[in-house]
C-alpha cells in the first residue's frame, strides 16, 4: 500500500464515519472531505470544484425539477379518484397505493412520487378504519423499488450511468434499468401484499397524528360555469372528488336563491356553491370539479417579469382594517390588489358567501397575490403570516403539456437522441417556460444538500482510483472471492453495497463503490455491467434502517415507526432482492 492510498483510504473512513454519526450534516462532511483530500494532495486544487459542472449534478437537479412539475399537474389525485372510493379493505388499498408508488417512482424521484401519496394513504386508512403504519413502510419500499426501473428514477440509476461512459465509454440508456428493475419491482409488490403483516399497528401513534394532521376548515366560494367537470352532477359527486373531506355547506342559484345542499341536488350552470374544508381538500374539489374560484375573474397584478402569483395564510391581527367588515366593503381587492380566497373562524361555521363575510380579529384567511408585495401587504393589513405551506388554492393546474413534456424527454432519452443531461436541462426549462412550476418551487424543490454532497464527493471518489485504492481494494475481495462463482462474486457486491448505504448515502456509497466493483470484475475477468448495476441496485434499497434513504426517513414519523421495525419487514425484503437481483443481472449482463 503507497502513502497515497493509506490517506486515500484515511479521508474515505473519516468521512463514513462523520457520515455514520450524523454530525455535521452530509453535505458539510462532503465539503470537508474535500478540503481534506486537497490538503493531503489526493485532489489538485484546480480540480477541487469539478464536481459542480459534473453531469450528475445537472441530472439529478433536473429531474428533480421535473418530477416536482409533474406532482403539480394532481393527475395523480385524478386518476386515483375514480377507483379509491370502492376500496375499504387494507389488502385493495395497498396494492393501489404501493402500484401506484412504484410506477411513479421510475418516472419521478421517488421521493416525491411517495410524497404525493401519503395524504391519500391517510385517507385510505380512516376510511378501512386501518392504521397508516399498514401503509406507509411498504409504499416507501415500493418507491425504492420502482426508482430501480429508470436511469432518473433515482440517483444511483443516474450516477451509475456516467461511471459507465466513462469506464466502457458508452453510458446506460434510459431503459436498460428496467428488465431486472421491472422484475424486482413487480416481485417486491407481491411480496409488500403479504409482508406488511410483519409490522406492528401503532394504533396510539395513529390516533395522536389524526388529530394533528386535522387542518383547520376553510370556506370558499365557487361558481360552475359551463366547462365545470361537475356541471349536471350532483352535490354527492362534487364532495366526492375530495374524499368528502370537503363539504358544500351552500348552493346558491343566480338570483341568490338559497338550496338546501342535499346529496342529490343536481348542480347546473350559474349556480355557487359554499364549500368548506383544509385547503388541499378544498383545492382538489375546485381543481377536479373544474370550478371558478369567486375571485377567478379579478386577476392581481404582477408587474415585473419574474413576479409570481401566489396565496398565503394569515391571521387577522388585533388593528387590522379588516375588522368589522367584509371584503367586498373593504375594498381588499381595488385598495390592497389581493384577493380573498378562504376564511377559518375557530369555534363557527360560515355559511355566507365569501365577500359578505364580516371578518374578525383572529380568522384565518387566504390571500392570493404578488408574491413579491405580498409581505408589504400583510404588513399595511395588520395580518401574521402563518408557517409557510405550499398553498394550490386558485392557482390553475396544467397537466397536458407537462406530462407532455416529460414524455418527449424520456423518448429523447431512450434514443440517445441527446445527451440524457442536455435532455432533461431542456424540460426543466420548458416546464418553467410552461408555467407548470414556478421559479420559487424550484429552488424549493432542488435538493440542495444532495447536490453539495455530489460536487465536493466525485473529486475525492476519483482520487480513489487515481491513487489505485480501488484497484487495491478489488484485489482484497477478488482474493477472498477466488473460490466463488460468478454469482457468488455478484451476490458479494450487491449485498456490499446494500449494507454500506444505511452508512453512507445511496449516491455516495455508488461513488465509492462503483470503482471498487469495476476494478474487482476486471481482477476476476469479468465484465462489468452486471457489477455496476448491482451497485445501483444494493444502493437504491435500503430496506433496513430509516435513515438509509429520505423515503425511509420520510415516513418514520406519520408512521409512528420505530428503528426496529424497519429490518422486520426490510430484511426478508432484502434477501429477496439479492435472490432475484443476481440471476436476472446475469442473464441480462452476462459477465463473460
Amino acid at each position: 500500500m503507497t502513502i497515497d492510498q493509506g490517506l486515500a483510504f484515511a479521508v474515505i473512513a473519516a468521512t463514513m464515519v462523520l457520515f455514520v454519526w450524523g454530525r455535521p450534516r452530509y453535505d458539510i462532511v462532503a465539503c470537508l472531505a474535500l478540503l481534506a483530500a486537497i490538503a493531503v494532495g489526493l485532489v489538485k486544487p484546480e480540480d477541487a470544484f469539478s464536481g459542480f459542472s459534473d453531469d450528475i449534478v445537472i441530472i439529478v437537479g433536473s429531474a428533480l425539477v421535473v418530477s416536482g412539475a409533474i406532482a403539480q399537474t394532481g393527475i395523480t389525485e385524478l386518476a386515483l379518484q375514480r377507483v379509491s372510493r370502492h376500496l375499504n379493505s387494507v389488502p385493495a388499498q395497498m396494492f393501489v397505493l404501493v402500484a401506484t408508488v412504484t410506477i411513479l417512482s421510475a418516472f419521478v424521484k421517488n421521493v416525491g412520487a411517495l410524497a404525493i401519496m401519503i395524504p391519500v394513504a391517510f385517507q385510505m386508512a380512516k376510511r378501512a378504519g386501518a392504521s397508516p403504519s399498514c401503509y406507509l413502510m411498504p409504499m416507501s419500499f415500493g418507491a425504492l423499488l420502482g426508482g430501480l426501473m429508470t436511469q432518473i428514477g433515482t440517483s444511483p440509476n443516474i450516477i451509475v450511468s456516467r461511471l459507465r461512459g466513462e469506464i466502457v465509454g458508452t453510458p446506460f440508456s434510459m431503459f436498460d434499468f428496467a428488465p431486472v428493475g421491472a422484475v424486482l419491482a413487480l416481485l417486491g409488490l407481491l411480496f409488500l401484499m403479504v409482508g406488511y403483516r410483519f409490522l406492528p399497528v401503532r394504533t396510539r401513534t395513529t390516533a395522536s397524528l389524526d388529530a394533528a394532521l386535522e387542518a383547520k376548515k376553510y370556506v370558499t366560494e365557487a361558481e360552475v360555469t359551463e366547462s365545470a367537470a361537475v356541471l349536471g352532477k350532483t352535490v354527492a359527486d362534487l364532495q366526492d372528488l375530495a374524499h368528502g373531506e370537503a363539504k358544500v355547506i351552500a348552493v346558491l342559484k343566480p338570483d341568490d336563491t338559497r338550496v338546501v345542499p342535499l346529496p342529490d341536488v343536481v348542480l347546473e350552470e350559474g349556480d355557487t356553491v359554499i364549500l368548506e374544508g383544509d385547503p388541499q381538500a378544498l383545492e382538489q374539489a375546485v381543481s377536479l370539479g373544474k370550478l371558478t374560484l369567486e375571485s377567478g375573474h379579478r386577476v392581481p397584478e404582477a408587474r415585473a417579469p419574474q413576479a409570481e402569483v401566489g396565496s398565503i395564510e394569515a391571521v387577522i391581527g388585533a388593528n387590522s382594517p379588516l375588522i368589522g367588515v367584509s371584503a367586498q366593503v373593504s375594498g381588499l381587492f381595488e385598495r390592497f390588489g389581493v384577493n380573498l380566497l378562504a376564511v377559518s373562524r375557530s369555534g363557527q361555521k360560515l355559511t355566507d358567501r365569501l365577500g359578505t363575510i364580516s371578518l374578525e380579529f383572529g380568522d384565518v384567511i387566504v390571500l392570493q397575490g404578488n408574491l413579491g408585495e405580498l409581505p408589504e401587504r400583510l404588513k399595511a393589513l395588520d395580518c401574521l403570516p402563518l408557517a409557510e405551506r405550499t398553498l394550490q388554492l386558485g392557482k390553475a393546474r396544467r397537466a397536458v403539456l407537462p406530462v407532455l413534456i416529460l414524455v418527449v424527454a424520456m423518448v429523447m432519452s431512450a434514443f440517445k437522441v441527446l445527451p440524457v443531461q442536455v435532455v432533461f436541462f431542456g424540460a426543466a426549462v420548458l416546464m418553467v417556460l410552461s408555467r407548470a412550476i414556478t421559479l420559487r418551487q424550484i429552488y424549493q424543490l432542488v435538493e440542495w444538500p444532495i447536490i453539495i454532497m455530489l460536487a465536493a464527493l466525485i473529486p475525492v471518489s476519483e482520487s480513489l482510483s487515481a491513487t489505485g485504492a480501488t484497484d487495491l481494494i478489488a484485489g482484497w475481495l477478488s482474493q477472498a472471492a477466488s473460490g466463488l462463482p460468478a454469482y457468488g462474486a455478484l451476490a458479494l457486491i450487491l449485498a456490499t453495497a446494500m449494507l454500506v448505504t444505511p452508512f453512507l448515502n445511496n449516491a455516495a456509497t455508488v461513488l465509492v463503490m462503483a470503482p471498487i466493483a469495476v476494478g474487482f470484475a476486471g481482477a476476476l475477468g469479468y465484465k462489468p455491467d452486471a457489477f455496476l448495476m448491482a451497485v445501483a441496485i444494493g444502493a437504491g434499497c435500503d430496506f433496513l434502517t430509516p435513515i438509509g434513504h429520505q423515503c425511509n426517513t420520510l415516513v418514520l414519523g406519520p408512521g409512528g415507526y420505530r428503528f426496529a421495525d424497519y429490518p422486520r419487514l426490510g430484511a426478508p425484503l432484502s434477501l429477496l432482492v439479492i435472490l432475484v437481483a443476481v440471476p436476472m443481472l446475469l442473464l441480462v449482463w452476462p459477465v463473460k
